[in-house]
């Protein structure tokens, strides 16, 4: 079983915004003149290997690029394949509370806000009012680390010392930093290490791309519990995000965790099989992230 922690299926709008200049500019890619059907984004994940991914609405500055309306629609046409993770204008703290509360209620598994699209980072006091929610609610806070790819400055994508902070202030908010942290990846193993609920995710990375240290990490004892698998699709599909894998030389439980276990504890998914036969990867069958279903990752 493969789980995709950091994936879109995109909206046209989403794709045809001028920050993403640079990205197609990398690839050489075009913007499709047509939205792009869910079966498109189903198919990449079936040629990849993917079984279940979660997908995320966009909100900026400028507008909603893809709605929690929209991500909801996707994950109700595609249940058990598709999990919904919700965002929120941070400009509006208390209608984001509440939009996040609705959104979890209907089984939305996470929120995901990106700094560098607000061009402030993680530790800005909009972004505290959301956290102590999604602790209150047993959900993670999903964010990008490192170097921003698109048109948007990178500062705020510093593991050290935003999300150091943030989780000094937070200590039970699980925080899944999206984007491995390069070229600041060495911080971003250092705080995964010093914090417990902190947890890195490989998405906008091919397998032949992950730094060696966050490969070594990963196989270390306390690693294997805190690196999950992303593609950040589409622009990177799954079947190229895979590509090396079996090179990497990952024992049985290892490879497990990293593709499929560390994602079901951190979101809370059900498993197709777990060893107390609840179905779900949460000991205490709440389905909120976490083994002990506070939203914690615990070691």
């Amino acid at each position: 079983m493969t789980v995709d922690v950091w994936a879109q299926h995109p909206t046209s709008r989403f794709l045809a915004h001028d920050m993403f200049d640079s990205l197609r500019r990398w690839t050489g890619g075009s913007i499709p003149a047509q939205q792009i059907p869910l079966s498109a984004t189903l198919d990449a994940m079936a040629a990849g290997g993917v079984d279940e991914a979660l997908i995320s609405a966009w909100s900026a500055p400028e507008g909603v690029l893809i709605s929690n309306d929209e991500v909801a629609a996707w994950a109700g046409q595609a249940p058990g394949r598709l999990h919904p993770i919700a965002s929120v204008d941070i400009r509006k703290p208390m209608d984001a509370i509440r939009e996040l509360r609705e959104r979890v209620a209907q089984g939305f598994k996470g929120l995901r806000v990106l700094p560098w699209l607000w061009e402030v980072p993680p530790t800005d006091r909009r972004f505290y009012p959301l956290f102590a929610a999604c602790v209150e609610l047993g959900i993670p806070f999903c964010t990008q680390v490192g170097h921003t790819g698109p048109l948007r400055p990178s500062e705020p994508g510093r593991p050290i010392p935003y999300i150091d902070q943030v989780a000094l202030d937070f200590p039970e908010l699980t925080i899944v930093c999206g984007h491995i942290g390069y070229p600041w990846t060495q911080e971003m193993i250092a705080v995964a290490r010093k914090h417990e609920n902190v947890v890195i995710d490989t998405s906008a990375y091919t397998t032949k791309r992950i730094p060696p240290e966050l490969i070594s990490y990963l196989k270390s004892r306390g690693g294997r519990r805190k690196v999950l698998f992303g593609t950040n699709y589409p622009m990177i599909v799954p079947e190229h995000a895979l590509e090396g894998v079996d090179e990497l030389g990952l024992d049985a439980e290892v490879r497990e965790l990293y593709l499929d276990g560390n994602a079901r504890r951190v979101f809370g998914l059900a498993g197709r099989s777990s060893p107390d036969g609840t179905g779900r990867s949460d000991a205490d069958g709440t389905g909120r992230s976490g083994p002990d279903g506070t939203g914690q990752v615990r070691p």
